[in-house]
């Protein structure tokens, strides 16, 4: 004989609760505050040091935002067309950008002066990054060409040209300085290596590429194309892990928060969502009044930033708590330090080997598989313990297996009182009517001979039987107002085709396509 196999119990969708912490995480980023900017808003970049100050990137000016109060500190205008992704220096003093003109310029924030300028591209620059080792910048262009600047001597030591569109999403990756990934408008990503100056992996995402981002580690890249997410394991040769489509229209703009645990995205379809990286479960949503170009969070996770097509640009602030900044900083000690817990604690991209435990049985599956079936149904129908799912799935299993009538034969009035009452509860719903009648039925049939003698069940079998007449009258009136409905439906049908006949020109009547 096999192991005994556990009661299913179905589960049915559930709306999701607004109450759960995930959610009441998120709504903690209130109090939007919406400033209008001159255009639309295609580009929003964190410092990566505090405080957090964030650039933003709009017509031909980027401006830098104070993360405390929320306005502009530094305007930089030295551009000739329309500005294009500015981003910082991982030490927060430099900033690059591009613009329509194929230009690239580095800035220095405080002074705003240009400290380096590369002109080699002769379309609109989309895409403008610094590499980690301070040297280098990464840009990629419309006119398909991708490069990579030395910035003392303002001269691109690295083409890459295999792109057949426009390029505009790309990154250097943070673990190693000679990877640059770019996402293009041919609905690839690829992923090139300056030391071969050449292209070491082509992913097809299926659409064209908006947005790409690499986890910690850069063993995956996740890509945004369309309305579809692609997950990538490079590691594994460019394997696509995951494809999750949530949003009606393009995907525009994609983020981690601080831990790299959630991803967001913005979208055309005006919402940005939030997903849990383990299961790309969607755990929060939030409707903007735009369609959404551009979405980032600060690295402290205080501050939610989404720039729109028409120029509104939204800030939302989540007050930290001082017991969240203590934790942290308890964490960062315990990094530091070496402690125990820095060797045993799981990182993400740890294997983690667990014993697999011995599940306990339920008492009621204790109960079948020693195929005491009246003990098992008395189990489930306490009172406060159990769901009704779980009522509904042993009486099924107890159909399986032909024991209901063993189940529920040489009762008194007093346990068959809960079966009765759970009987009443529930067969108007329409989860569960089907199964409701069939124990009814059999119900009757064992018991019909002794009615009347118990004025408990005679009581209960009157309610049982008002309940059914009621359900029964209800269907028939529902029966009539759906018949009413398809008259009224098929007479407007039918008289808006009279009138479409009536006002129709005799030439277009006589036109051989309405044959």
């Amino acid at each position: 004989m096999g192991d005994y196999q556990k009661i299913v119990v179905k589960k049915n969708p559930k709306v999701a609760s607004r109450k759960n912490p995930e959610t009441r995480y998120w709504r903690r980023f209130k109090s939007p505050i919406l400033i209008k900017e001159y255009a639309s808003i295609p580009s929003i970049y964190f410092s990566p040091v505090a405080p957090y100050d964030f650039a933003v990137t709009s017509s031909t000016r980027v401006q830098i935002y104070s993360s405390k109060t929320h306005q502009p500190k530094k305007t930089i205008s030295r551009f000739k067309d329309i500005a294009y992704s500015a981003s910082f220096r991982h030490d927060g003093k430099l900033v690059v950008a591009g613009d329509a003109t194929g230009l690239v310029q580095v800035f220095d924030v405080n002074s705003r002066a240009i400290l380096r300028t590369f002109r080699e591209h002769t379309m609109p620059v989309h895409v403008t990054r610094f590499s980690k080792n301070n040297v280098n910048v990464l840009s990629a262009s419309d006119d398909r060409t991708v490069r990579v600047w030395d910035i003392p001597t303002e001269a691109s030591v690295n083409v890459f040209e295999d792109h057949e569109d426009y390029v505009r999403t790309g990154l250097v990756s943070d673990e190693n300085p000679n990877l640059v990934m770019t996402g293009s408008y041919d609905q690839t990503v690829k992923l090139w290596d300056m030391r071969q100056n050449g292209c070491v992996m082509t992913m097809n995402h299926g659409a064209p590429v908006e947005s790409i981002l690499m986890y910690p580690g850069g063993g995956a890249v996740v890509s945004a194309g369309g309305p579809t997410l692609k997950v990538w394991d490079l590691l594994g040769g460019g394997r696509c892990m995951h494809a999750i489509s949530n949003h009606q229209k393009t995907i525009t703009s994609l983020c981690f928060d601080g831990s790299s645990s959630r991803l967001v995205t913005g979208s055309l379809d005006h919402h940005v969502k939030v997903y849990n990286v383990e299961d790309y479960k969607v755990v929060h949503s939030v409707k903007y009044p735009a369609p959404v170009l551009s979405v980032a969070l600060s690295p402290d996770d205080s501050h939610l930033v989404v720039g729109m097509a028409n120029g509104l640009l939204s800030i939302r602030q989540r007050q930290i708590k001082s017991a969240e900044v203590a934790a942290k900083k308890q964490k960062d000690e315990r990094l530091r330090t070496g402690a125990y817990k820095y060797f045993t604690q799981t990182r993400q991209d740890d294997f983690v080997v667990e014993r697999e435990r011995t599940k306990r049985l339920r008492k009621y599956d204790q109960f079948l598989k020693k195929f005491q079936y009246g003990n098992a149904l008395d189990e489930v129908l306490r009172e406060g313990v159990h769901e009704p799912a779980v009522v509904a799935a042993l009486l099924l299993e107890l159909i399986h297996r032909d024991g209901l009538k063993t189940a529920i034969t040489g009762r008194d009035d007093v346990s068959l009182e809960p079966l009765v009452r759970f009987l009443i509860k529930h067969i108007h719903h329409p989860r569960y009517t089907n199964l409701v009648i069939d124990v009814t039925d059999a119900l009757i049939d064992i018991y019909s001979p002794v009615f009347g003698q118990s004025p408990i069940m005679d009581d209960l079998l009157k309610r049982l039987l008002f309940k059914v007449k009621q359900e029964v009258a209800f269907q028939k009136e529902l029966a009539q107002t759906v018949a009413s409905l398809d008259m009224l439906f098929a007479r407007s049908g039918a008289s808006s085709s009279a009138s479409l006949i009536h006002t129709a020109p005799s030439s277009t009547v006589a036109s051989p396509r309405l044959h």
